[in-house]
């Protein structure tokens, strides 16, 4: 079991935050500032209980080395907006810098520290560059569930050197998943899209054993077929696949889980914006045209699931859900389980890859119960996985530094 940052007093103590600050940036402006926004809550927390905070974050890519191009400087006065706090920056994250950053915070004051990716310790994990980081603080709070797959030293050495809690948004996450898959209400519901299961193959044979109801959709969802010789036409498929997931089939049989396929398919000559589609039932498939979303009847049998349903897991689109009018079938499923969440009936928790873009495409992205910022890290809970930055909080797994 692992503490919260309500566990400690905070009052005139250096914590080390770990934030996940690795924004979608456009022409130097943050395109959406989600991330940012979700970890008020904890920074609001941390100045009003006096604490001085070091914010530790990576941004990009920048290979071990220090690259003005992946330098966090642009976003305090981002930060300092969002947060409604002044952040000051201190130009790298371990030694003097660090340090002086420290001692020029007064209790409740915050500085953002230079990319931690900018030193080649941070993704080996490397024990002495995590002494590094951990030189000027007292505490170390987690609050980058979406980094919490990477065994790096910002993400899981430091925890293993000071005091470690988890920060709300780590909690909130860790709440929202656990109630949704280890302990949910039943029956559950996992819907997952994309384009390929072989991205997801640990994520299936994880979710057939746990969830009454599977629901697949996109170019996965025609690997399923394909692989019961359904015709699929043009339409994206892993044929080379066809056996995993004739396997991930027989497993969710033994289960007691029901895999839900499309029984209709919009279908295309071509992917364009407003090309013209026709219906086609599950075994009247054009052998020379493409599916890309789900049709009504597949909708409507849907819509009768989910009335008997009290949880849903969601990752990933139904169709092209980016050209329109072919985003129908995944706005409208998101549509019914909104509804169903917001007059309490269902549970639902979504998170990973595009699944995001898709809810807020359907304009329900705020009706959900819960929507994960992670990415990597949501696809590798639902792979039943261990994150290493969730692991390392719990005190039972604290190694000697």
């Amino acid at each position: 079991m692992y503490k919260t940052i309500n566990d400690f007093d905070l009052n005139g103590k250096i914590v080390l935050l770990r934030a996940d600050l690795n924004v979608p940036v456009m022409d130097g402006h943050v395109t959406d500032t989600t991330r940012i926004d979700r970890l008020k809550p904890t920074i609001a927390l941390l100045r009003d209980k006096g604490a001085k905070t070091l914010i530790l974050s990576h941004f990009g890519r920048p290979k071990g080395a220090a690259d003005p191009a992946f330098s966090l400087a642009f976003l305090t006065p981002v930060l300092a907006r969002q947060w409604d706090v002044p952040v000051a920056f201190a130009d790298d994250c371990i030694g003097e810098s660090a340090q002086q950053a420290a001692e020029n915070l007064e209790n409740g004051g915050f500085a953002l520290l230079e990319n931690v990716r900018f030193h080649p310790g941070e993704e080996t994990n490397d024990p002495a560059f995590a002494r590094e980081l951990a030189a000027p603080g007292a505490l170390y709070i987690n609050d980058a569930f979406s980094a919490a797959h990477r065994a790096h030293a910002s993400t899981e050495g430091l925890a293993h050197i000071l005091p470690a809690a988890a920060g709300l948004l780590m909690e909130a996450e860790l709440k929202a998943l656990g109630d949704a898959l280890e302990s949910p209400r039943r029956p559950l519901m996992a819907i997952v899209g994309g384009a390929k299961i072989s991205t997801k193959l640990d994520v299936l044979n994880n979710l057939v054993k746990k969830v009454d109801y599977l629901c697949l959709g996109g170019g996965m969802a025609n690997t399923f077929l394909y692989a019961q010789n359904v015709e699929i036409g043009r339409s994206l498929c892993e044929k080379d696949m066809a056996s995993q997931a004739r396997t991930i089939m027989e497993t969710a049989e033994q289960a007691g889980c029901r895999i839900i396929l499309p029984v209709d398919r919009v279908v295309v000559d071509e992917i364009r914006e407003n090309a013209p589609y026709e219906i086609a039932e599950r075994d009247d498939m054009p052998a020379n045209r493409e599916a890309i979303d789900i049709g009504p009847a597949t909708l409507a049998m849907l819509d009768d699931i989910l009335d008997t349903c009290k949880t849903v897991l969601w990752n990933g689109p139904m169709g092209v859900f980016e050209v329109k009018p072919f985003d129908k079938g995944t706005n409208e499923l998101a549509q019914a389980v909104a509804r169903r969440t917001k007059a309490g009936t269902l549970t639902s928790v979504a998170g990973g890859g595009d699944t995001v873009s898709a809810l807020e495409n359907a304009g329900v992205a705020g009706d959900f119960s819960y929507i994960s910022t992670a990415g990597g890290a949501f696809l590798e809970w639902l792979e039943g996985k261990t994150l290493p930055g969730v692991a390392a909080l719990d005190p039972r797994n604290k190694k000697a530094a």
